[in-house]
């Protein structure tokens, strides 16, 4: 059987008895980082009998194959990474892709996770949301990327690496607005634990300063009074597209989809029509 084990993101008391139970009775653990899983082993104190192997983002492809033919053998194969689920922006997708294809068993050993603990502590709706990942780092693609998000209604929540929050920050207030309610969650679970709310624009001056530590961003979706905007909002929101290197066809399709409007209205008043 393919266990996919959560780990604590800050915590190591966040362990579950069942974690440390398949921890010590797997026969293979394939682990992010080795060194990790052995210091999460000491501080639960347990004995890890089974093999311990690498398994990251460079050597993933590689070696899912190595691990289907463990579990083809009969054993159990424990995916575990730094911190929280498998397979969500951490490694792990792969070998599950693979493990289902060969009609393997598959199970998941629920745990801390870093977007349902920064969407519960931000206050901000979470009835509806959606999970965007790491932004691209790129300006163009992220400013395109984030674009294509400026109609969500539901709440968005994404990881971004410390130096690069100032500069995501920025680019979602220009996306978003700068009034759009949001939370920059910040080490969550740990000792400098840090939940600060507010406008994007409000943040990312914050963001202007040195800031460390894991980050989650929790950002609201748009309300139903954004949801309305005008032919000359949307002729404004074309052009802005086409400014970030979206194809203005594309940016019509797109554009007018988020709005609600007939692509013929919106190519009109884009070329005067």
């Amino acid at each position: 059987m393919l266990v996919l084990a959560a780990a604590p993101i800050g915590q190591p008391k966040d362990a579950s008895p069942r974690l440390r139970e398949v921890l010590a009775a797997a026969d293979v653990i394939a682990a992010e980082d080795t060194r990790r899983l052995r210091r999460l082993a000491a501080d639960l104190e347990i004995a890890i009998g089974g093999r311990v192997v690498s398994y990251y983002d460079a050597n993933e492809s590689a070696r899912a194959a190595e691990l289907l033919e463990a579990l083809r053998e009969g054993r159990t194969v424990v995916v575990i990474t730094d911190a929280g689920m498998p397979g969500v922006s951490d490694p792990g997708y792969r070998l599950t892709r693979l493990a289902v294809e060969a009609g393997l068993p598959v199970t998941a050993l629920p745990g801390p996770s870093a977007v349902t603990t920064a969407l519960a502590v931000s206050g901000l709706p979470s009835d509806r949301f959606c999970f965007e990942g790491f932004p691209p780092r790129k300006p163009g693609e992220r400013a395109r990327r984030l674009a294509a998000l400026a109609a969500e209604e539901r709440t968005m929540v994404f990881f971004e690496a410390p130096h690069r929050l100032h500069a995501t920050l920025e680019a979602m207030a220009e996306a978003f607005g700068a009034q759009r309610p949001a939370a920059v969650c910040r080490e969550l679970t740990k000792t400098y634990e840090e939940v600060r709310r507010g406008g994007l624009g409000e943040l990312a001056e914050w963001a202007a300063g040195e800031v460390r530590g894991e980050i989650t961003l929790v950002v609201a979706g748009r309300t139903a009074e954004e949801a309305a905007p005008g032919i000359e909002e949307l002729v404004e929101e074309v052009a802005r597209r086409e400014g970030a290197g979206v194809p203005r066809k594309q940016a019509i399709v797109e554009v007018a989809k988020s709005a609600g409007v007939p692509k013929r209205d919106l190519y009109n008043a884009v070329h005067g029509v």
